[in-house]
């Protein structure tokens, strides 16, 4: 048994006090969406008939509101304040992490026919397809477990996304109707995203896709993810996928380079970048993949990119620069790519995702059980820092960085 510091009982009991209050908030929460119960249910009554007057018939309406009460937990998610952002390079580190390259080479080999048949009828790539519901679902592991009627509900009830709220839901009440779903099965997240690779109720109607020809688009279906990898691939179809088209390469900027180039609305086609003096990373001329933008995620200290359409076609899904280069990242990874050539200016003392990884190693052979090692530096591996530290007789800082993995190494765990 390990003792642990005055310090460290300090940042104990302060974190308890800090738990109290947090409890304390989430019963208030829960006593605001009790006394709102008895509203919410005449909220449910009266848009009732705004459901009837838009195509959904009164037996739908109520099967799927049978039970659905004012979900508190979605109260809270939607009024929860964004997270601090993360750094590109931490956020790809997770987004692109070694499980989830591993678990995308396996699916790639137990679906290989479907994958297959999916890329010949819809001419995107398989492996993007793959890369979209690794980072959507981790493969269908976690689609969400929330009833979406009941999420949508509450978000249309709940008055801060009363308009998205509200068009969602409709859809959805449509989509049980069809019959593609029965209301209790209809789960998913907080925010009315559905299935192996998140859809929404009207992106549902728009591209969803019964490819097994079961008469049913089941986007859920634990078992065969087919439905689901064919609707993104329609998606990414209908939003003008071109097939063979990189999202982007990295490049070498000549040292004259105009920064006021890099830039996604500054189009060139790649004999002009080529004329300019950029290169790809590893040496060669630029191919041509059609025009393209200079793209600088980390400013002039990190990787520089070249990219191309399909750039923007993955934004059509997540509007987020970042959210596109993890996709298109993750797809070459999965393809047999490797890692980016030029360093993320990650700062002094920070780790590298390969020495994350080697510091989940080595904190697993000291006792530590952590699991598999991912190269998340999440709270776990923040606690066996946090302890393996006072065991060492320092001051706790929780911190992984260079410093401490030097430490560590030297223990010769």
């Amino acid at each position: 048994m390990r003792i642990l510091s005055t310090a460290l009982v300090v940042v104990i009991t302060l974190s308890g006090a800090a738990m109290v209050q947090a409890n304390d908030i989430s019963k208030a929460d829960d006593i605001i969406v009790a006394q709102t119960q008895s509203g919410f249910q005449r909220w449910v009554k009266s848009f009732r008939a705004v459901a009837l007057k838009n195509g959904v018939t009164a037996r739908t309406y109520d099967r799927a509101f049978r039970g659905v009460k004012l979900n508190a937990r979605v109260v809270k998610l939607d009024r929860k304040q964004a997270e601090f952002s993360r750094e590109i390079w931490d956020y790809l580190d997770t987004a692109t992490s070694p499980k989830r390259v591993k678990n995308g080479k396996a699916m790639l080999v137990k679906y290989k026919k479907t994958l297959a048949r999916i890329e010949q009828k819809y001419g995107v790539d398989r492996e993007v397809v793959l890369a979209v519901w690794g980072l959507e679902s981790s493969y269908g592991k976690n689609m969400g477990d929330i009833n979406i009627i009941e999420a949508l509900a509450t978000l249309a009830y709940d008055g801060r996304r009363e308009k998205f709220g509200r068009q969602q839901l409709l859809e959805a009440l449509r989509i049980i109707q069809r019959g593609d779903i029965t209301p209790d099965r209809m789960m998913g997240s907080w925010a009315g995203a559905m299935g192996h690779t998140q859809f929404i109720p009207t992106s549902y109607q728009a591209f969803a896709q019964d490819f097994d020809g079961d008469g049913k688009r089941n986007v859920w279906d634990p078992r065969d993810p087919s439905d689901a990898l064919a609707s993104t691939a329609n998606y990414f179809k209908k939003s003008g996928w071109t097939k063979n088209q990189p999202w982007g390469v990295e490049v070498k900027l000549p040292k004259d380079f105009y920064y006021g180039n890099a830039s996604l609305k500054v189009k060139a086609t790649p004999a002009r970048w080529n004329e300019l003096g950029l290169r790809l990373i590893r040496g060669g001329k630029i191919p041509n993949h059609g025009k393209g933008s200079v793209f600088l995620p980390a400013g002039s200290d990190g990787p520089a990119f070249i990219v191309f359409k399909n750039f923007q076609v993955i934004k059509r899904y997540n509007n987020a620069n970042s959210y596109a280069m993890a996709v298109g990242h993750l797809a070459d990874r999965i393809k047999g790519g490797g890692y980016f050539a030029q360093e993320w200016p990650r700062g002094p003392g920070a780790l590298k995702l390969d020495e994350k990884l080697e510091v989940q190693k080595l904190l697993n052979r000291a006792g530590y059980d952590l699991g598999e090692p991912d190269g998340i530096i999440g709270p776990k591996t923040i606690d066996a820092v946090t302890a393996i530290q006072v065991s060492w007789g320092q001051q706790p800082s929780g911190k992984a960085d260079q410093e401490f993995l030097k430490v560590l190494r030297k223990k010769a765990y």
